[in-house]
């Protein structure tokens, strides 16, 4: 596999663009020059090019980049014109074939984790097991510049009073929020905690522009039960971890809460990936309302994406045949590179020029959605593409269930197969059940219902980190339930054995 010396010459003028625009940076931390009009193709292009320097780089410095390409062969990178590398043949990485297959050490530019200046936080697999993930300064810092950007953007400039809601601990989003707003603003980290949030606002009083930040359900029981009169406040709130409808972005919106934004991150790559706004919110109202722009814009059935948009320099994304999202983490000296990082979410990616060509088939304009707009492309994000749910800022799987269930023997011994629900009740609660059907012949009934019902979730919280922690801050009347079929019937009743089983469904 070689590099020619178009390449060389494209790397070299990347590294020189990098470092004109890190002083930019340096000097106006608004960044507006990836906003300014008539520059979709050259940010776009230069993504690629950002993309292929990190792709020369990795194989060059990073130990188990080099020989993951040693095992997976692909040949020269190709170009679409003199300037436009096509990175299509690269290999696609994910946790499975990469992450779990090296040493964290070897992952890293260099082959070693620096003894100093790296920060070290971790995320829970479906299985349970922590990943341990590892970020440098440079990473850090661009992390910071690009959360402050945002912020100003979506909320106006400060000061700001921003309350972290996330959980505290070694989680990446919780950690690194604190370390990336700490010097742009006032900021005090709770975690997930509503009586503590509840004092803080007391305490300080309305006179501040607060910024809480969490997972959408916690917020949702922030506002139910703070006790707090939010319309006396001036409170915005970012959420993460998982979408949300617009139902409940409303529910929000109506008791007081003045704005409400998505942020799509992931502890694997990076926090702030891409980012809800006043357009993409409109577009996503019009989504919901019309059939035809729905078939128009729209390439999966089911539940309406939720709609982002993307600095498409800093982060080049694609999609695979599947429809999976891949990630390239374009900016240049982070750790540990991240090069067609296969998340498995479902994803669609529309530029902006595209857009507007089927905005414009169904009679409609970008201003009819925002007054002011980026041209930055579009992220359509549908969630998990490995089935599994998204409640209260966790992940549960299928495994996860499957084994939770052979840990409680007198329910291993009774049940065939399961699935589990999830919905939102009138008032935007998130919900959960976990459907189980017995198997041919057992009763309906079975002994200690309720006792069984709390070994089971008992049993999930050991496996799952992430839902044992999130277990912690759903009130009791939204706590998951555990619901018996008999054999056949109810959500099992038109199972067919010789296909695979629907084991996630909406109510």
């Amino acid at each position: 596999m070689k590099t020619n010396l178009r390449t060389y010459f494209l790397v070299a003028l990347v590294q020189v663009l990098e470092g004109w625009r890190h002083l930019l940076e340096l000097r106006n931390g608004t960044m507006l020059l990836l906003f300014l009009p008539h520059m979709e193709r050259l940010r776009w292009n230069l993504g690629k090019l950002k993309a292929l320097a990190v792709f020369e780089e990795a194989r060059r410095r990073t130990p188990a980049y080099r020989q993951f390409l040693a095992e997976h062969p692909f040949g020269r990178v190709r170009f679409r014109n003199l300037l436009v590398p096509d990175l299509g043949r690269v290999p696609v990485m994910d946790k499975e074939n990469y992450v779990k297959r090296f040493d964290i050490g070897a992952r890293c530019q260099g082959g070693r984790v620096p003894a100093h200046g790296v920060i070290v936080d971790e995320s829970s697999g479906s299985s349970g097991v922590p990943t341990n993930w590892v970020r440098g300064h440079a990473e850090r810092q661009a992390n910071k510049r690009m959360l402050e950007f945002g912020l100003t953007r979506l909320i106006g400039t400060g000061p700001h009073f921003i309350i972290n809601a996330f959980a505290m601990g070694p989680w990446a989003t919780g950690v690194n929020i604190t370390m990336g707003l700490t010097d742009i603003s006032m900021l005090k980290s709770t975690g997930p905690d509503v009586p503590k949030i509840a004092n803080t606002l007391r305490f300080f009083g309305p006179g501040h522009r607060y910024l809480i930040l969490g997972y959408p359900p916690f917020l949702k029981l922030l506002v139910d039960t703070a006790g707090i009169n939010w319309g006396e406040y001036d409170v915005s709130m970012i959420y993460g971890g998982e979408g949300i409808s617009e139902l409940m972005r409303d529910y929000l919106l109506s008791k007081g809460i003045r704005r409400v934004y998505g942020s799509l991150g992931a502890s694997d790559l990076e926090l702030n990936i891409a980012a809800e706004n006043d357009f993409t919110i409109g577009l996503r109202k019009a989504l919901l309302a019309s059939p035809a722009l729905r078939a128009k814009l729209l390439h999966f059935p089911g539940a309406v994406p939720v709609v982002f948009q993307f600095n498409p320099a800093d982060f080049h994304l694609e999609t695979n045949h599947a429809g999976e999202l891949l990630v390239t983490l374009c900016r240049p000296n982070y750790l540990s590179p991240k090069i067609r990082y296969n998340l498995h979410d479902r994803a669609q990616i529309i530029r902006f020029p595209e857009l507007k060509r089927l905005l414009r088939s169904c009679g409609l304009r970008p201003e009819d959605f925002a007054l002011s707009y980026s041209d930055l492309p579009i992220l359509l994000h549908y969630g998990r593409a490995d089935m599994t749910v998204a409640y209260f800022g966790c992940k549960v799987s299928p495994p996860d269930v499957q084994e939770a269930l052979l840990g409680v023997p007198e329910l291993a011994e009774r049940v065939a197969s399961f699935t589990l629900f999830t919905s939102e009740g009138p008032q935007a609660d998130k919900q959960l059940r976990i459907c189980f059907e017995l198997a041919e012949r057992q009763p309906l009934r079975i002994r200690n219902d309720a006792a069984l019902n709390d070994l089971f979730f008992e049993e999930l919280r050991r496996i799952n980190q992430d839902f044992r922690e999130s277990w912690r801050m759903v009130p009791e009347g939204q706590k998951p339930q555990v619901e018996f079929f008999a054999y056949k019937t109810g959500p099992f009743a038109d199972e067919d054995i010789r296909i695979k089983r629907r084991y996630i469904q909406a109510a």
